[in-house]
């Protein structure tokens, strides 16, 4: 006789198989679309659920010399990430060498409160743009992500020049942790050149992307783990450091306690330094957006997304905010270490060094020089990840050369890939044989991009949802819905636009004045425009705005219409049921359900706070 819980879990693991949707369907072929599961329906979601492409499991064998080469009749990525992946890719590729390096500089400019509000401001952007993003991301999942919805919502134009903004601005980024890299190994063996250890590292690299996208997910969330558990480290004794615990070491400098927020020392810079910050920050939180695009190859989208957009966000402004707040505790703003640290990408200076060395441990620097080790191999990972998915999704959608969307059995995309190696490789090169000007042009091309990227993003949401209005789909279809819209894109716009005008405000500002520094600072806009004018005089006779009523939102999404609430209770209730389950198990089962009791009644209170009550109807003419 089987017991109660035996029989419950039995039942969760029969639930849940009908508690998820079926694979995403075409438009084209409306004779797939059916509301019954039926026994193929099972058979194909089933398929997914394993993380196999449904080309993998055909007969016909592939024909043609890219079928002979490859072993797959169609360019198919693999959905080989799960829900973990997802979550460690994005704190693997928010977590970089800027953090460790440069976060100090931001508090040499504004003080420790003034950099404290810079982060909150800046996450409280993040947030409402990944939020917008995970909405459309976990209902029409796609590698191109931003790029894609660009296209579909807005015209080809806008997708085309989002999507080359973007692959820009990782692509240069990988030259850019080569020579951070380099540095770094460098203060183990001074006397080998930089360019050794550049190869050292972008070639495994580089073959690591070929194996397939789960090597890569299981690479990033180690190499993350690492990085996350030494950030964890740190606050933790930071602050025992700061309230005087470690007062008794060895070679412990006295605590500061709170002295570095007393006799003006919380706030100073003024505007211009604010702004200065600002474009710190951008830097720091870049790579949250990643969620996103590994929609395309993960396994269950309408599930793996939502959880991981709502965890990576909150866990990554903690991160960074809290990191923040610890090193302005501990150090003082006027302590030149802070800025040899950015300056000089001198490691024995980087804030984390300089609180552990206070704190009484002696070999920090070896420790924090071989955690940013890990951090540039997690950063050249996901740049060589996001750089190649944008390039192949652009491919398939026939705004790049289709060489770029070849994709072997193994759903990794080998032209994408190689390309953004040579690039790489060119780039860094400008570093070691030239002076190092082409290098800083190529980089100032990036340094607008996250901004612009985000605020692209507030506007598609917008479109996004005025689709979903004028074609009549409820929301009750996406499996993540953003608070209070339409505020959220609003203020991705409007303190969008604020922060770029502060941007180069800041930047006429400088002492002494360049006409490089405004220049240089929109760079990444020019070459914004340039593709999307481009693009447009091309096309000109068939690229045209996106009608509301003519947008696709049928093709690639994840169940059919009106599926989504049937799916989404079944799920729950599985969920519920295996939890009641584990009950009374052990001591992690009853953990696990009054967390899940208390979950349940802070998502209702979070769900009646964060929708608005209905406005009053605009009269306004229908498109």
């Amino acid at each position: 006789m089987k017991n109660e819980t035996e029989v419950v879990a039995e039942e969760f693991e029969l639930s849940s198989v009908y508690a998820e949707p079926p694979p995403a369907f075409d438009s084209k072929d409306e004779s797939k679309v059916v509301v019954d599961t039926d026994i193929n329906e099972i058979t194909a979601f089933q398929s997914h659920e394993s993380g196999e492409s449904d080309i993998s499991k055909t007969e016909e064998k592939p024909t043609g010399l890219y079928g002979k080469i490859f072993g797959q009749k169609e360019n198919k990525t693999v959905n080989g990430l799960s829900s973990r992946h997802v979550t460690f890719i994005a704190l693997g590729g928010t977590i970089g060498t800027g953090v460790f390096l440069s976060l100090g500089q931001g508090i040499t400019i504004v003080g420790p409160m003034g950099c404290f509000t810079c982060f909150i401001i800046v996450g409280i952007f993040v947030y409402s743009v990944v939020i917008c993003l995970g909405e459309m991301a976990s209902y029409i999942p796609s590698s191109g992500a931003f790029a894609h919805y660009g296209s579909r919502f807005v015209d080809d134009s806008f997708g085309f020049a989002l999507g080359i903004n973007y692959y820009l601005q990782w692509a240069f980024s990988i030259p850019s942790e080569l020579t951070a890299a380099a540095i770094i190994i460098q203060f183990w063996a001074p006397h080998i050149g930089s360019w050794v250890w550049a190869i050292v590292i972008i070639v495994p690299m580089f073959f690591l992307q070929l194996i397939s996208v789960k090597t890569y997910g299981e690479t990033e969330y180690w190499l993350a783990i690492i990085k996350v558990f030494f950030v964890v480290a740190f606050i933790i004794i930071g602050l025992f450091y700061d309230w005087g615990a470690m007062n008794g070491l060895k070679n412990a400098v006295p605590s500061p306690g709170l002295s570095n927020l007393k006799n003006g020392q919380a706030w100073v810079g003024g505007f211009s330094g604010f702004f200065q910050v600002v474009v710190l920050c951008f830097y720091s939180y870049g790579g949250t957006e990643l969620v996103a695009l590994t929609s395309g190859e993960t396994a269950k989208p309408w599930k793996s997304i939502p959880s991981a957009v709502r965890a990576t966000v909150w866990r990554i402004m903690i991160f960074l905010v809290m990191t923040v707040f610890v090193i302005g505790l501990c150090i003082n703003y006027k302590d030149d270490r802070l800025l040899k640290a950015a300056y000089d990408s001198d490691v024995a200076q980087s804030p984390f060094t300089i609180v552990f060395e206070d704190a009484g441990f002696g070999a920090a620097k070896h420790v924090v020089n071989a955690i940013l080790l890990t951090a540039v191999l997690s950063a050249v990972n996901a740049c060589f990840f996001a750089s190649s998915r944008m390039l192949m999704n652009m491919a398939h959608d026939k705004r790049m050369f289709s060489v770029f969307g070849l994709v072997n059995k193994r759903g990794v995309p080998i032209g994408a890939l190689l390309l953004t190696f040579a690039i790489s490789c060119l780039v860094f090169l400008t570093t070691i044989w030239g002076n190092a000007v082409v290098f800083t042009w190529f980089m100032n091309i990036t340094g607008a991009s996250a901004i612009l990227t985000w605020m692209s993003i507030g506007f598609v949401s917008i479109r996004f949802r005025q689709a979903l209005k004028v074609q009549g789909i409820p929301l009750t279809d996406l499996p993540l819905k953003q608070p209070l819209y339409p505020l959220l894109p609003i203020l991705i716009l409007v303190l969008g636009g604020f922060l770029f005008a502060g941007m180069g405000y800041a930047s006429v500002k400088q002492d002494p004045f360049s006409w490089k520094n405004p220049f240089g600072t929109y760079l990444g806009v020019a070459v914004f425009a340039i593709c999307y004018f481009g693009w447009k005089g091309w096309n000109y006779k068939t690229d045209k705005f996106v009608r509301s009523a003519d947008a696709d939102l049928i093709s690639g999404r994840v169940w059919s219409p009106g599926q989504g609430p049937d799916y989404m209770a079944a799920d729950k209730e599985a969920i519920e049921a295996r939890i009641r389950a584990n009950k009374d198990v052990n001591i992690w089962g009853k953990i696990a359900y009054y967390n899940f009791i208390a979950g349940r009644a802070v998502g209702a209170v979070y769900e009646r706070v964060t929708t608005l009550p209905k406005l009053p109807k605009w009269s306004k003419k229908e498109e």
